[in-house]
């Protein structure tokens, strides 16, 4: 069995005060024994400016946020998902908004860029239009750990679940979903999203989530949780900063796809059906 921690963060406008804070969750999580730790989406920059956000923007593999990141997984030898940093994009205008992984040595295995933009108007009123400033990813992820294979979704992709299939038919058990969630969303879908996608996928989903409301009025749900393939929380936090902490058993979780082996039961044809009708799509 692996320790794995979700870390959930309320972050402001300083920019190293907020990686001082995730460094300090993740050398606690370390210490009582964690094997990985992963970070909320924009952990770092959530409460930026759009052209701050540009401005901090480093390239990827380069630049003092990654480092300190790299430096912390190997002081501290544990693999760190590190939530999202905007990284530079060929767009002079846009970023990516990169989720990056440092296994145990510092060294960066893998990266997802975000492939759903949260363009919505929630029923609160609050308007966001993430394209306008992040260009989106082409690619899913799935990454080879000494704990099991890792698939990579962030916040809003929560929504798409041809994803989470997708990931888990090329071998991902655990995904992680670094996130932000809205309170007005949070509160009506984030735990039922959460939850069906690791029983449609018989997988263990690891969700940090930002927390906390902001100087513009605009709040972040929290509740970080993660959940077992059988769809049971396994741990939880409510509104607050922290770390949670669960055991990811890939026996049991191999015993539950053998005796439930709805994976093997996907038919290729649906998928292609969906890839010709989201080609006639109109927004």
């Amino acid at each position: 069995m692996t320790l794995i921690a979700a870390i959930q963060i309320a972050s402001t406008n300083d920019i190293q005060h907020n990686l001082a804070k995730a460094c300090a969750e993740i050398e606690k999580a370390a210490l009582n024994g964690a094997k990985m730790a992963v970070l909320p989406e924009e952990f770092i920059s959530l409460v930026l400016t759009p052209a701050e956000k540009l401005l901090m923007a480093e390239n990827y593999l380069e630049g003092p946020i990654q480092k300190t990141l790299a430096l912390t997984a190997k002081k501290n030898k544990i693999w760190i998902v590190g939530g999202t940093l905007p990284l530079l994009s060929d767009d002079e205008h846009k970023v990516y908004s990169s989720c990056l992984v440092w296994n145990d040595q510092g060294e960066c295995v893998a990266r997802y860029n975000k492939i759903h933009l949260f363009d919505v108007t929630v029923e609160s009123g609050e308007s966001y239009f993430e394209s306008e400033r992040i260009k989106a990813g082409n690619s899913m992820t799935v990454l080879e750990t000494p704990f099991g294979k890792v698939g990579i979704a962030i916040c809003y992709d929560l929504r798409f679940p041809e994803l989470f299939r997708l990931m888990a038919l090329n071998g991902a058990q655990i995904i992680v979903l670094p996130s932000a969630f809205t309170i007005n969303t949070g509160k009506v879908h984030w735990e039922i999203l959460i939850r069906a996608r690791a029983i449609e996928n018989l997988c263990y989903i690891i969700a940090p989530d930002q927390v906390g409301i902001r100087l513009s009025g605009h709040g972040t749900y929290g509740h970080t949780m993660i959940i077992s393939p059988w769809g049971d929380i396994l741990a939880s936090l409510d509104d607050k900063e922290g770390t949670v902490m669960a055991q990811i058993d890939m026996t049991k979780m191999n015993n539950i796809r053998e005796k439930f082996p709805a994976l093997t039961h996907c038919r290729s044809f649906l998928m292609k059906e969906l890839a010709n009708l989201n080609d006639k799509v109109k927004p």
